[in-house]
C-alpha cells in the first residue's frame, strides 16, 4: 500500500508539473512582453548611436542652404551622388585632403604598432620578475594617469622643439608609445592568464628571456592586443591637441586639425567638412572590423582548447 501511494503522489506531482509547463508554454502575450521589455531599450539605444552617423551622411550631399533648413535635412535626395561631389571637390580645393589621411593613418598605425610592443613588453616586465623597486616604480606610473594633458603640453612642445622634431610625425606617435595604461593593462592581463610555470618550464628548456616573451607570451595576449589597438588606434585618430602644437603646415596636418582649419570666422563649409568626416571614418571601422574578428577568433580558440 505504501508503494502505491508513493506512486500515486508521483504521479499526482507529476501531473501538476506538466500541467504548469503548459501553463507558462501557453501564454504567449507574457513572452512576447519579456522580448518587448528586453530589446526595445537595446532597439533605442542603437537607433540613437547610428542617428549621428545617419546624419552626417545626409549633410555631406546636400548644399550649403539646405544644411540650414528647418526641420534638418534626415533623408537623401536624388542627386545624393552630384552633390556629394560637388562638396568632395569643394574639400579638395581647400586642403589637401588624401595626404592629410595618410598623415592619419601613418600616425595611428605606427602609435598602435608600438605601443602594443612596448606596452606588452613593459607589462611582462613587471608581472613575470621581481625586482628592487617594483612597487614603487609601478605605483608612480600609475600616478601619471592622474596628470591631466593640458598640463604637459607646454614642456612637450619644448622637448620636441629641442629635438627639432617641430612639424615631423614621429613627435606624435613616439613619445606615447611606452603609456601607463598600456603597461597596466598588460600587466594585469599577463597576471591573470600566464601561468608563472610555463615561463620558468620555457627557461629550463634553455630558451632566452626575449624568446620566451616573443614566441610564448605575446600569442597568448592576443584578446588583449587587440582591445589595446583598438583604443589606442581610435585615440591616436582622434588626438587633435598634440597635432595642433606640432604641425605647421597643411601638408602635415592629420585630418582633426585638417578638417578644423576649413572653420573660418564667417564662413564655414559644413558640406566638406562632413564629406571629409564620412571618408575618414572608414579607416575606424576596417580597424575595429579587424581587431575584432582577432580578439572573438583568439577567444573563441582558446575556449575550445580549454
Amino acid at each position: 500500500m505504501a508503494v502505491q501511494t508513493d506512486s500515486k503522489a508521483q504521479a499526482r506531482i507529476l501531473s501538476l508539473e506538466t500541467k504548469g509547463s503548459l501553463k507558462r508554454r501557453t501564454n504567449p502575450i507574457k513572452a512576447m512582453l519579456k522580448i518587448m521589455l528586453l530589446y526595445l531599450p537595446l532597439i533605442i539605444w542603437t537607433l540613437i548611436t547610428i542617428y549621428p552617423f545617419w546624419y552626417m551622411i545626409v549633410v555631406s550631399a546636400k548644399s550649403q542652404a539646405q544644411i540650414f533648413t528647418f526641420p534638418p535635412p534626415m533623408s537623401l535626395d536624388s542627386d545624393f551622388f552630384v552633390q556629394f561631389t560637388n562638396n568632395y571637390r569643394s574639400l579638395l580645393s581647400k586642403i589637401p585632403f588624401w595626404q592629410n589621411l595618410w598623415n592619419s593613418i601613418y600616425i595611428a598605425c605606427m602609435s598602435t604598432l608600438l605601443s602594443i610592443f612596448f606596452c606588452s613588453l613593459g607589462g611582462y616586465g613587471f608581472a613575470m620578475y621581481n625586482f628592487r623597486g617594483k612597487n614603487i616604480m609601478f605605483s608612480i606610473m600609475i600616478f601619471t594617469l592622474m596628470i591631466p594633458q593640458l598640463i604637459g603640453i607646454i614642456p612637450y612642445f619644448l622637448l620636441m622643439k629641442a629635438f627639432g622634431w617641430l612639424n615631423t610625425a614621429r613627435a606624435i606617435y613616439i613619445p606615447g608609445i611606452a603609456n601607463a595604461f598600456g603597461i597596466f593593462l598588460m600587466k594585469q592581463y599577463i597576471e591573470a592568464s600566464i601561468p608563472i610555470d610555463l615561463v620558468d618550464a620555457a627557461r629550463v628548456d634553455g630558451a632566452g628571456e626575449f624568446s620566451i616573451f616573443w614566441k610564448i607570451v605575446f600569442p597568448l595576449i592576443t584578446p588583449v592586443i587587440g582591445s589595446f589597438g583598438i583604443m589606442t588606434f581610435l585615440g591616436s585618430w582622434n588626438n587633435f591637441l598634440g597635432p595642433l602644437v606640432i604641425m605647421r603646415s597643411r601638408e602635415t596636418y592629420t585630418i582633426p586639425v585638417a578638417l578644423n582649419s576649413l572653420r573660418g570666422l564667417q564662413n564655414v563649409d559644413y558640406g566638406a567638412i562632413m564629406v571629409g568626416t564620412v571618408i575618414s571614418v572608414f579607416p575606424l571601422v576596417l580597424v575595429f572590423i579587424l581587431m575584432s574578428k582577432l580578439i572573438i577568433s583568439k577567444m573563441t580558440e582558446g575556449a575550445l582548447k580549454g
